[in-house]
């Protein structure tokens, strides 16, 4: 498992060298959210693709 300094430094490794700060931030924004949903499906803590649509139907009836 990489440490969160690996982590940046192979992303920046891959990035263009004409990338933004932004883009940077981007980035490492979607790598904290993929690392956090890892960790809360190691954990348990998720729902079935039936209990998000589910969720998602009652947030989207007009």
């Amino acid at each position: 498992m990489h440490t969160a300094k690996q982590d940046v430094r192979e992303l920046l490794d891959h990035l263009p060298d004409d990338s933004t700060i932004e883009d940077i931030q981007y980035h490492l924004y979607v790598l904290e959210k993929i690392r956090r949903g890892r960790e809360e499906i190691r954990d348990g803590r998720r729902c079935t693709h039936e209990q998000a649509k589910e969720r998602l139907s009652r947030w989207l009836k007009p």
